[in-house]
């Protein structure tokens, strides 16, 4: 059954498969959602097109360790306090602010305040190394930082060269002798007035809102380019896909393309109530669920793994009877996992998500009960979304139920690389089709089905690792002659890597010596669990590693 088609895609008149919303013509699957509207006005930052948005909500943070809650009245007022201090401090649009912190109720804050002047909010993960923050300093180039007491020396290292002026987000913290230039507190900047008048710039929905930093298959972080026009395009999908005035708890990284879309943009116009902890832990989170009465969570598939090992226990121990919706986020679930969480939590639904940092995280959704029931999908092509399925090897673009790399075009897609136009041409082609470097399918009902990663990226605790930076580390060890990173799955973390080795004549390097060799340059999610040795790597006769070839060895040894 086919059914004609207009609306966004053109003047043409398409005729597309009812069900897979497939075109012939075209060889392109286009989404059965009802379209999003956007603002007709091109000057329109993200802030200002947030605050808004209408609904009823009163109250929306609550620290979920101290019990501080900020007001929507409070949250406006503090990122207009703040815009006027930052540019008093000399921010203008087009310049760059890092905020490395952890969860917070402030974070929003200092986002929406740093995009609402037409500056750019970069985010550094916490749990980075100083070499790792550093190399994000370096690339993006700051004007001015935000972090915490706790953190605040760890940015004095990785910004030793850079005299980069720092925002301090502790109420009472008094500095000790970290080399940083302190220039003014967040809560001042919230409580006061500012002394002078600020002059609004013009900014373009087209311009860079948020710079995300994601891993590379070289192993060299790439700064993705949001503008204005994909934060709104987010909120607008946020607006068809959930109800208005909900609770919820964030335990997802607000650093994290998935937390920053969430917590720190898009259920804020909603009018939701967010409970925020400053990071995971099982009991801090439950016993959150518990005392608001959550009836949302946004998870990440280890921590729903852990909810099912644990059920029996968590059933006994807390009441979740306001919980009514997961949204599962970051890797795929298995169904078997799925049919695990709804057997324990029978009054949840699981509602996954499949998106990259390079679209604004979005890009398949599911909405209802129904389509959780299609099992192993990550949902339907969210609205404005249009999907190519292309053969890798010959380039041949295919149709229903055949598998490739999944290519997409939408109002989430990415600028850009910051300051790498050549990854950006190997990533977006000129008609605008990102590449999402996933292998994938769509079926006859129009669910993506994500089947495996093309791109070499290990996906651990929902945080990208790319083995050549690993490898990289790996072949600076001076009894190392080669290596190769591949991953190892796991039942909590999704994937880890694991190092395939081959030491120099005459080394007795050991599996523990090199885990921690690794361990002291890399954050937590990158390290290596598990070593072994090798007399040579596979390769092509190109050099390039035969990764396939180790992940068959390495199944075949478990």
């Amino acid at each position: 059954m086919a059914t004609k088609h207009g609306g966004d895609i053109g003047s043409r008149t398409l005729i597309l498969d009812r069900k897979s919303g497939f075109c012939d013509s075209t060889s392109t699957f286009y989404s059965k959602r009802e379209p999003m509207a956007f603002p007709p006005n091109q000057f329109l930052d993200v802030t200002t097109f947030i605050s808004s948005q209408p609904h009823s909500g009163k109250t929306v943070f609550v620290d979920a360790v101290t019990g501080r809650r900020l007001s929507f009245s409070d949250l406006w007022l503090g990122v207009e306090r703040v815009a006027g201090s930052l540019y008093a401090l000399g921010v203008r649009k087009g310049d760059v602010v890092i905020i490395l912190s952890p969860n917070s109720i402030l974070f929003p804050i200092v986002t929406l305040s740093v995009m609402s002047l037409g500056a750019i909010i970069t985010t550094a993960n916490p749990i980075n190394t100083p070499g790792e923050i550093s190399k994000q300093i370096d690339n993006s180039r700051p004007v001015l930082a935000f972090t915490t007491c706790q953190l605040v020396s760890k940015l004095a290292s990785a910004a030793s060269n850079s005299n980069l002026p720092v925002v301090l987000m502790d109420r009472n913290y008094v500095p000790r002798d970290e080399q940083v230039k302190i220039v003014g507190r967040l809560e001042t900047m919230i409580e006061t007035e500012p002394s002078e008048q600020r002059v609004k710039q013009r900014v373009n929905q087209d311009d860079t809102a948020a710079l995300l930093y994601s891993s590379g298959t070289t192993g060299t972080s790439k700064g993705v380019m949001l503008t204005h026009r994909n934060l709104i395009a987010l909120v607008q999908a946020y607006r068809i896909r959930f109800d208005l005035e909900q609770r919820t708890v964030c335990t997802i990284p607000m650093c994290h393309v998935y937390g920053f879309g969430s917590f720190a943009t898009g259920l804020i116009a909603l009018g939701w109530t967010i409970v925020v902890l400053p990071r995971f832990e099982m009991a801090q989170l439950l016993s959150a669920v518990e005392v608001h009465r959550s009836s949302y969570l946004s998870l990440v598939p280890p921590i729903l793994v852990a909810m099912v090992n644990g059920a029996k226990e968590i059933n006994s121990k807390y009441d979740l009877s306001s919980l009514h919706t997961v949204v599962a986020g970051g890797a795929p679930l298995s169904r078997e996992m799925i049919e695990k969480f709804v057997e324990s939590y029978p009054t949840v639904k699981v509602l996954q998500g499949y998106g990259l940092t390079e679209s604004t995280a979005v890009a398949a959704s599911m909405y209802t009960k129904e389509e959780t029931e299609r099992y192993g999908a990550s949902g339907l092509l969210a609205p404005n979304v249009e999907a190519k399925i292309v053969d890798p090897d010959t380039g041949r673009v295919l149709g229903v139920n055949q598998t490739g790399e999944m290519w997409i075009r939408s109002p989430t897609v990415m600028k850009g690389y910051f300051k790498n136009e050549e990854a950006t041409a190997a990533t977006i082609d000129s008609e605008g089709w990102l590449k999402t470097g996933d292998l994938c399918y769509i079926d006859s009902e129009g669910f993506v089905f994500v089947v495996d990663r093309l791109k070499e990226l290990i996906k651990c605790n929902g945080y990208q690792v790319a083995p050549a930076e690993l490898e990289a580390l790996l072949l600076a060890h001076p009894e190392i002659a080669d290596a190769a990173v591949v991953p190892i799955p796991d039942m909590k973390a999704g994937q880890y890597p694991m190092a395939y080795i081959v030491r120099k004549a005459g080394s007795n390097l050991s599996e523990s010596e090199i885990m921690g060799f690794v361990a002291k340059q890399v954050a937590p999610y990158k390290r290596i669990r598990k070593v072994a040795f090798l007399a040579s790597i596979p390769k092509n006769p190109s050099g390039k590693i035969l990764r396939r070839e180790l992940i068959k060895l390495r199944t075949s040894k478990l």
